[in-house]
């Protein structure tokens, strides 16, 4: 097994894209590629470098805000295309990326095309429930869907949740404004329709009241919705470990019983913290990708590195497109 990972997107690459390298390196079966520009990886890389560590060359860099399609067109040698190419090529199963979504997503979709049947990719971020986790998609990839396109990403949500989380039958829920079948907008009635027929484990309609309560495993929404809903649950867990922060006794006696108090505390941060997750699959293209948050540390890198090599390891693309072919969803499309 062989990873490329784009050294130089990020907030904070290459620095914490290296970092989080070197740490998976010890875990991962395989090798890690950094691709970008040597003289700069080699600034953070030790005087030991992990045998299964290299370096690709790649010597342009698509930033954050650049458009997406002018980075696909103008910049061919910058380490995200570089990285999607080596892919494309055979010669790496895989990339990990935190640098610009929307270029991550058109190269994907462009140079690897979509599994056959997929006609619209899906970005599937992990949250935490009260009962573990669950998997949201779509997070970012696509705006406007059809209601197929929302059966797409149930079944593609459904076969991540299986080969990497190691849940055996998600449930898997609609994200509506009511629980009734008849709620919702034309898109979302439609949706309703076609997982029922199709899914056997299609639970309902879902309200963003029930997405935390552990009682379904996939929710399907369009980007639009589902990035929101990301955001919003992301600034939520930050606010809650800041209130609890700043509601620490001042007084040093006070704060004698808090060491009692340390290791939920802790473990409630780590549920929180989006590193805890690492990246989120793009589905849908031909090939795994896993897409980090922009500011992402070592550790999130790392934990994404991993996710990466469990995706390839447990044959997601490929059963993705099992699934997609014995329900013969391409008609669904018409």
């Amino acid at each position: 097994m062989r990873l490329a990972i784009d050294a130089m997107g990020g907030d904070h690459a290459p620095r914490e894209v290296v970092s989080g390298v070197l740490a998976a390196a010890s875990n991962v079966a395989g090798e890690l590629i950094l691709v970008g520009q040597p003289s700069l990886i080699q600034e953070h890389l030790p005087r030991s470098v992990p045998s299964n560590v290299h370096i690709h060359p790649a010597a342009e860099v698509v930033t954050m805000h650049e458009s997406p399609m002018d980075a696909v067109r103008r910049k061919r040698d910058s380490s995200l295309a570089v990285a999607v190419k080596l892919v494309e090529e055979g010669e790496c199963d895989g990339v990990v990326s935190a640098g610009n979504t929307g270029a991550a997503t058109a190269l994907a979709k462009l140079r690897w095309k979509s599994i056959p049947g997929v006609h619209r990719p899906a970005i599937a971020t992990q949250i935490p429930s009260s009962k573990g986790k669950f998997v949201l998609l779509d997070s970012g990839a696509t705006v406007d869907c059809s209601a197929a396109d929302l059966l797409d990403f149930a079944i593609m949500g459904s076969a991540y949740a299986t080969a990497v989380m190691g849940i055996r039958e998600p449930k898997v829920g609609l994200l509506n404004i009511g629980e009734e079948p008849g709620k919702g907008n034309a898109l979302t009635k439609k949706a309703h329709e076609l997982l029922g027929r199709h899914l056997d484990t299609f639970i309902g309609n879902v309200e963003g009241k029930h997405l935390f309560s552990g009682k379904v495993d996939v929710v399907v929404c369009d980007a639009f919705v589902g990035n929101v809903v990301l955001k919003t649950g992301e600034a939520v867990a930050e606010m809650i470990m800041s209130m609890i922060k700043d509601s620490l006794p001042k007084n040093f006696l006070l704060r004698l019983p808090l060491p009692l108090l340390l290791g939920g505390l802790v473990g409630l941060k780590r549920n929180l913290d989006y590193s805890e997750y690492g990246g989120a699959p793009l589905l849908g293209v031909n090939g795994v990708f896993i897409i980090c948050h922009g500011r992402s540390d070592s550790r999130a890198i790392c934990n994404a590195v991993l996710q990466a090599e469990a995706a390839v390891k447990n044959g997601l693309i490929d059963r993705i497109g099992s699934m997609v072919t014995s329900m013969q969803l391409e008609t669904t499309h018409a």
